[in-house]
Formats: structure tokens, C-alpha cells, sequence
């Protein structure tokens, strides 16, 4: 598993695109677990929610790198998942964060959508990121393999998937 610290050089070397296929159905992170209560409360978003997030997607964005991600769903959407939808999402958003949502709930679309997320680097590195059932993540490591599945899944992904904004008008 690639220490926070190997993680975080890897991730901010990209010179281009940073992509991510981002398919669980709830993520665990203890972090994240006070502002995933109070969304689950009823309570209002802090202004600063998810900020430091925020800060370095505009950084990227200021130095002309491309950020993304599609956004795996089924309906119902998980409580998880709303609260991303409500309160994480439109934020990464207004930063710059190019994303989108794919609601694979008739049509998986041939994708490898249960077990593992991943971010594809300037469509040459990928770096798989595998979770428990529950969420919890129990892996980050380097794939060294043949990426063409990787970026073939990325495009059927991209294709078949709509803009957050869209797919929360569509939904409602």
C-alpha cells in the first residue's frame, strides 16, 4: 500500500489530467465521519466544508491541469451518497472539478464497478485504490499492467455518464 506521503507525491506529479472512477456505494474515512453525522442530522453545511479540497483543485486548475471524476450511482441513492450529492459535490465543482455522474441502476455498461476505485495520471499511470464492503479503504497501489483497459473504461465512463448539475436536475 503507498503511504500517505508516497500517495500524495504521486498524485500531485500529474502534469495534465487526473481522473478518477469513483464506484462505492458509501466510503468510510473517520475524517470524513463528523460532517457525513450532522448532513445525516439535517444540519447546515459548514462554510468551510471541504475546503482545503477546494484549494488545491483551484491550484490545478490555475496551473492548467484538468481534474475529474465519474461519479458511480444506483438507485436509491445510499445515504452516503446524498450526503455527496448535497454537500461535497457542488463545491468540488464551483472549484473546478469536472464531474460526473453515471447511474449504472439498468446498465453496468461493461464497467468494473464493485470493489475498486482507481485515478488514471495524464492517461498513463494508474493507481487502484480497493475498499472493504463497508467502505473503508484497505489499499492504495501502483497498477502496472496494460492500461488500454483503463482507458477504454475511462471513455465508456465518460460517454455514458452526464454532468453532476444535469444529472441532479434530472433526479430530483
Amino acid at each position: 500500500m503507498l503511504s500517505d506521503g508516497e500517495w500524495r507525491e504521486i498524485f500531485d506529479a500529474f502534469r495534465h489530467d487526473a481522473w478518477r472512477f469513483e464506484a462505492q456505494p458509501t466510503y468510510s474515512m473517520p475524517r470524513e465521519a463528523p460532517s457525513v453525522a450532522r448532513f445525516m442530522r439535517g444540519e447546515e453545511k459548514p462554510v468551510d466544508h471541504n475546503a482545503r479540497w477546494h484549494e488545491r483543485v483551484r491550484a490545478y486548475r490555475k496551473a492548467g491541469k484538468h481534474i475529474g471524476r465519474v461519479r458511480v450511482v444506483r438507485q436509491p441513492l445510499t445515504d452516503y451518497q446524498r450526503y455527496q450529492f448535497a454537500w461535497g459535490i457542488p463545491g468540488n465543482t464551483e472549484a473546478g472539478e469536472d464531474i460526473r455522474v453515471l447511474d449504472v441502476t439498468d446498465n453496468d455498461h461493461g464497467l468494473p464497478i464493485t470493489g475498486r476505485d482507481w485515478w488514471m495520471f495524464d492517461d498513463s499511470s494508474v493507481v487502484h485504490l480497493d475498499y472493504r464492503p463497508d467502505g473503508t479503504q484497505i489499499g492504495r497501489e501502483v497498477f502496472t499492467g496494460d492500461l488500454q483497459p483503463y482507458r477504454r473504461w475511462k471513455q465508456i465512463a465518460i460517454a455514458a455518464s452526464v454532468p453532476f448539475l444535469e444529472y441532479v436536475k434530472e433526479n430530483r
